[in-house]
């Protein structure tokens, strides 16, 4: 339940682990993060810069409010270029091999939430 710019309680009651949430983070096939965002204490190579470098957003975002920004980035901006990642209706564009499916899962989201909120510096 979205409760202003946060979805407070983790998806499905479910624990995130950050090890898995950072290996979807670094995926570049799944979720892709790297084509937007510089991810901290990494070498990989192209990294964009796109999105806010992703070093200490655990300091500047709560759990719930990044949650919110993967689950559907454009209840807090309406003009946002980042995908949802667990939204599946009102979207364009979508293979109908994939409609209805979420790109990334319950845990999925949790696991990166977890990761992200460890990122504090």
């Amino acid at each position: 339940m979205v409760a202003g710019d946060a979805i407070a309680a983790p998806l499905d009651g479910l624990a995130g682990d950050p090890a898995r949430g950072e290996a979807v983070v670094r995926n570049r096939e799944t979720a892709n993060c790297l084509i937007c965002h510089a991810i901290p204490g990494t070498a990989e190579p192209f990294m964009g810069d796109v999105g806010p470098p992703l070093a200490g957003v655990g300091s500047r975002l709560s759990p719930g409010q990044v949650r919110l920004r993967l689950v559907d980035p454009t209840r807090v901006n309406p003009g946002a270029i980042m995908p949802a990642y667990h939204r599946t209706e009102g979207l364009r564009r979508v293979d109908p091999r994939y409609r209805g499916e979420p790109v990334l899962s319950a845990q999925e989201v949790e696991d990166v939430v977890a990761y992200l909120a460890g990122l504090k510096e």
